[in-house]
Formats: structure tokens, sequence, C-alpha cells
């Protein structure tokens, strides 16, 4: 049995979601022989938050020259199409797909800031979501890894950061969230919270290891959330939530497309079978852009490249 190299971001969160990955595949496979090798992106010298893939290209490019056989990528940052000769085979089971604010001392709340207080986010997505809600608020960008990003709150540079809950969690800060914010507020990205496991199309022994992690119902619900992306055209930094769940077997598909500045946003829902997950971002999506959302997208795209 050969070894199987899996392939990693070297961010402590990126490490973090690796050792799990590793961990649960020894249990499942506790004769198989795992190794963990890291891959240096775009994203991770320096690239402009402004180009697709930057997290995830260079771990795809070490799975074609076979220098790793499973890449571990968070999924909100995978591209809604794989390259040629790549497989997208598994969703494990996701953490919670929430954004959480940090605030200040005197601020544990984005209901508490004051008007004028600076927010801190490296994202379009909530950067709008935030000014439709509070449009009294400054936000600034902040970028970098979580612990860069707390750095800077402990500075007072901001009065209160956002971030993904999940990446709290595997990192086992949850403690420092001070407030959980609810989607009704902020929808989160599409696959957010969730892991995503590619291989070599091919590499059957590669793909039946990855593919014992996967989550039936995680994969249904981040295939609604990536059709409604995928389907507006938009990609993984445009001004876009997504979020389904399901209760009672039934999915509920919830979306918005927002103008980057946050001056106005069209949300919707959708609900229907688990089976029809695929189907139901598509409609989403379609609805939405009837709506106007593809001006929005636009808008975002064209403030990037300003």
């Amino acid at each position: 049995m050969r070894v199987v190299v899996i392939g990693t971001r070297g961010s402590t969160l990126a490490l973090a979601q690796t050792r799990w990955v590793h961990e649960q595949l020894l249990e499942i496979w506790p004769g198989s022989e795992l190794t963990v090798k890291t891959v240096r992106t775009r994203g991770d010298r320096g690239a402009e938050f402004s180009e697709q893939g930057i997290f995830v290209k260079e771990l795809q490019e070490a799975l074609l020259n076979r220098e790793i056989d499973i890449a571990v990528h968070s999924l909100k940052d995978l591209p809604t199409a794989s390259p040629k000769g790549i497989k997208l085979v598994s969703v494990p089971k996701r953490a919670d797909p929430r954004d959480v604010f940090i605030g200040a001392e005197s601020y544990p709340s984005l209901d508490s800031l004051p008007a004028g207080a600076v927010v801190g986010t490296s994202s379009v997505r909530r950067r709008a979501q935030i000014l439709s809600y509070r449009p009294d608020l400054v936000v600034k960008p902040l970028r970098g890894n979580v612990e860069t990003r707390l750095g800077a709150l402990s500075r007072d540079e901001y009065d209160g950061i956002m971030l993904a809950a999940a990446g709290l969690i595997r990192l086992e800060l949850r403690h420092l969230a001070t407030e959980w914010i609810d989607p009704e507020i902020i929808l989160p990205a599409p696959g957010q919270g969730a892991l995503a496991l590619e291989v070599r199309s091919g590499d059957d022994w590669a793909e039946e290891l990855a593919y014992s992690l996967n989550h039936p119902i995680t994969a249904a619900r981040v295939a609604a959330e990536r059709a409604f992306l995928a389907t507006l055209g938009a990609g993984c930094l445009a001004p876009v939530g997504a979020l389904a769940t399901l209760a009672a077997d039934e999915l509920k598909l919830e979306g918005v497309v927002a103008h980057p500045e946050g001056s106005e946003l069209i949300r919707g829902e959708i609900l229907g079978s688990l089976a029809e997950a695929q189907v139901l971002g598509e409609e989403l999506a379609a609805d939405i852009l009837a709506q106007g959302g593809k001006e929005y997208i636009t808008a975002s795209r064209s403030s990037q490249n300003s």
C-alpha cells in the first residue's frame, strides 16, 4: 500500500484543518500510510485578493504533478469549476457556517457600536451586508491570517472585526467571539465552514480514502450554495451570501446579492428536497438575477479592478 500525501497550505488554520483530516482518515483506515505536505500558494505570498483561486491553484498543480494525492481546501476558497484532471470527491461534516463579531472591550455586538465605529473585514460580502444593516459604520480592510487580524484588534486599530466562526472553532478560539451573527443579518459565504477534498482523476485509492470522510447532508447543502454562486456567474470574491439548511427533510436555501457599498441588496429563499439541491441553487440565482442582481456583481468587479 503506497504512502498517500495530503497537501495543505501552511497557515495555522489550514494545518489545523489538515490535522483533523489526517486523524479522521487514520481512524477509518488504521493500516494506511499518510503524510502531510505543505504547499505555498499565491495567497500565502501576498497575491491581490481580487484574484480568483489564490489559495487553491498551487495545491491543484501539486495534485496534477503527483506531488500530493489529496488536497485539503476551505470550500469557500474553491472556485465552482474544477480544473481538468481533478475531482472534488469529499465534503466532510461542516462546522458552524456563521460569521462572528469580535468587539473591543466596550462593544460586544454590532448593535452596540456607536455611529462611526470602525469594523475590519477582508470580505466584500461582509462589508456590503454590514453596511446594509448599519450604514453609519465605517468598514475598513483587514487582511491576513486569524492571528494577524486578532492582533490588529488588540492594537486598537478597529472597534471590532468579523471572522468566520469555523476558523475560531478549529483553532480552539471560539471563546473570543463576542457575537455569533444571525444569518438574517449577514448570510455567510457559499460553503463557509466546510472543507473540500480534491484528488486526481483516476487515483482510485486516494479517492476512496477521501470519500470516506464525505458527509452527504453537508455535501448537498453546499452543492445548493455553490450552484447559486455559479449560476450568478460570480466568484468567491463577490458580494454574495448563501446558506442552505435542512429541517424535516426539507432543504431551505437563502441567498443574497448586494451592492458592494451596501446601498442595496436582493435577498430571497427557496424550498425543496435534498435531492433537488443543485436545481434549487440554480433557480434561486435565476430569480435574483431577474431582479437586477447582475448589476451588483458587475459593480463589485468594477470596484475591485479600480
